[in-house]
């Protein structure tokens, strides 16, 4: 039977219900109940407050409410409908804003609560059972999540640029960025990235077309949001795109993308390349107003900015940048964004990035290039592999 999910909010729900649903559908099969059915209704303060005081003589909204169909007369009802979880969304963004969680984390925690209370469980009665239900509560939890992201292995896509940075400087023909792309492929990259830049300083419009004909894996254009290099990219169909900002000195890309500043052109673009079949990803800082921005325009992908992270000066420093690479690709992830990663990642700091569930790919391209210089490309690509975790 059904999760069946309704909103009653102002404001559309910022968190995806699909998502809801579907860890919903999880949570009843954990407790044996996969036959029964659950609706959840989400809503605002104010009418949470209403239902607080009517069946709780309570001021004030609280954040998850619990009513089991079995109780107040409907006990000749059929056993699999097992009843309502009421959640407050204002409250539970409070709450995940004091706890340092995603709004997507929080609810599911407050319905995991709810589901409980339907089953016949209550921290109310006495102490034991308090600790009872939070027990409970928490396997459902690390249950959940692992359930989630178990069999996600993450790909390893190799930037092949700066071996057309090493050409461009001579003038000559070699190295060949197109049969690097192919080497690293046989080492067992799932992915090539190449930036074709404006002033075209490293990639040059053959190289990517060659590498749309021979590229086995996938193929991912980096590329600045000007019409010239839109229309590239309409030409030869890569597998995906990734929308960076671009200034003509900086010696590598510097930030993330300001989607937020920038939503009205960034969604004509996407819209042309949906109308292709070709995927956007939109490279972004670690920031939840750009995630919003991301997900009101229309990408598939986020490409996290790991560069703070990779360049922290200090441990501490180091944490703190990869506390908001996690907490952004988890709400990303949440709002139903796919989530890559990049920029800066080597062979010291990238495992602690490849770790997250939330994420599907790395883009990595310096580390292994100067790896390469000492042992091959070949091993270079083999030993950064070895560091991701494998489904």
């Amino acid at each position: 039977m059904p999760v069946l999910i309704t909103s009653q909010t102002a404001t559309p729900p910022p968190i995806s219900l699909e998502q809801l649903r579907q860890r919903g559908e999880r949570l009843l099969a954990f407790c044996n109940c996969a036959r029964s059915e659950l609706s959840i209704l989400l809503l605002d303060d104010p009418e949470m407050a209403q239902l607080n005081a009517q069946y709780r003589n309570k001021s004030g909204p609280t954040n998850v409410l619990a009513f089991a169909i079995q109780e107040g007369g409907g006990e000749h009802l059929p056993a699999e409908l097992l009843g309502d979880v009421i959640i407050s969304l204002d409250t539970a963004a409070r709450e995940a804003l004091t706890d340092g969680v995603t709004l997507h984390q929080r609810v599911t925690i407050l319905l995991i609560h709810g589901l409980l209370h339907l089953l016949g469980f209550d921290h109310e009665r006495s102490r034991d059972e308090a600790l009872a239900m939070a027990a409970r509560e928490e396997q459902l939890l690390r249950q959940l999540l692992t359930e989630e992201r178990r069999g996600k292995m993450v790909s390893l896509a190799i930037n092949v640029d700066h071996v057309a940075t090493l050409r461009q400087a001579r003038g000559i023909s070699e190295p060949d960025p197109v049969f690097a792309a192919s080497l690293c492929e046989l080492a067992g990259a799932q992915g090539i990235v190449v930036h074709l830049r404006e002033d075209r300083r490293h990639i040059q419009d053959r190289d990517v077309r060659l590498l749309r004909q021979t590229i086995k894996t996938k193929l991912n254009l980096e590329m600045g949001a000007t019409e010239e290099i839109i229309g590239i990219a309409l030409e030869i169909k890569p597998d995906m795109i990734t929308l960076v900002p671009e200034k003509r000195k900086e010696l590598t890309t510097e930030g993330g993308l300001n989607v937020a500043g920038q939503k009205k052109k960034l969604q004509e673009v996407i819209a042309r390349m949906d109308k292709a079949g070709i995927p956007v990803s939109l490279f972004i800082d670690p920031d939840s107003k750009q995630i919003n921005a991301a997900h009101e325009v229309g990408a598939t992908f986020v490409e996290i900015h790991t560069g703070r992270y990779c360049d922290a000066a200090t441990e501490a420093l180091r944490d703190k940048e990869f506390g908001l690479i996690a907490t952004a690709a988890e709400e990303a992830y949440e709002m139903g964004l796919r989530v890559n990663a990049g920029h800066g990642l080597n062979y010291l700091n990238t495992r602690r990035v490849a770790s997250l569930g939330t994420i599907e790919e790395l883009s990595i391209g310096h580390a292994v290039m100067a790896r390469a210089i000492f042992v091959g490309l070949d091993q270079a690509v083999r030993e950064m592999l070895a560091l991701l975790p494998a489904g």
